[in-house]
């Protein structure tokens, strides 16, 4: 798995957790269809309301003929490290759902919250086999939804960027600085009791 050491929670948040971040540094190795689908698989058993399961997870794998087109839409940045990657995933839900009761479609507003809950188990399973993701929304949003050939009723939220982990040595030198678990705010700052506190309190 991957690890993260110098975390120090509060409470006793359990290691799966903390041991994810956001690496950039990657192997370009390739990733086997198998073991990629066993990461999706895990976002497919997410919470969901009514269990409509809105998620869709497209992806595209290192030395396949989709990998330059799905780097193709990233930003200049994170084409830079994401390209030694072993595969990006995009991350799209359906905004809509049929009606049980009346047949007609409506909004589904729980979408994108559900997409996210699959997401996140995703990279904890990838995590415990071995493998690093970075979550990233820095990309051409309307290339993307385009070059995926996405109904108008789908989302399209974030992309994965899916790797085995390599020194940070083979990064640039800014990119090295930053290649480290990130902190977090304080619990105080984001968990209230009772009602809503401004963030200057």
């Amino acid at each position: 798995m991957t690890t993260a050491p110098d975390r120090a929670p509060d409470s006793a948040v359990l290691p799966v957790i903390l041991d994810r971040w956001s690496p950039r540094a990657y192997q370009p190795t390739d990733i086997d269809l198998k073991d990629l689908l066993g990461f999706l698989d895990a976002g497919r058993w997410a919470p969901s309301a009514y269990n409509i399961q809105p998620w869709r997870f497209i992806h595209g794998r290192r030395n396949t003929p989709d990998w330059d087109r799905f780097l193709s839409w990233l930003i200049p940045f994170n084409r830079s490290w994401a390209e030694n990657a072993s595969a990006v995933v995009y991350i799209v839900s359906r905004t809509i759902t049929i009606s049980s009761r009346t047949g007609e479609p409506s909004l589904l507003p729980t979408h994108a919250f559900d997409a996210g809950a699959a997401a996140v188990l995703i990279q904890l399973q990838a995590s415990q086999a071995g493998w690093a993701v970075h979550p990233i929304s820095g990309f051409d949003h309307d290339l993307a939804h385009a070059g995926l050939e996405l109904p108008e009723d789908y989302q399209l939220h974030a992309a994965l960027v899916i790797g085995r982990q390599a020194d940070a040595a083979t990064l640039s030198e800014e990119l090295r600085e930053r290649e480290q678990p990130s902190s977090r705010l304080p619990i105080e700052k984001i968990a209230f009791e009772g009602r809503f506190r401004p963030d200057d309190l």
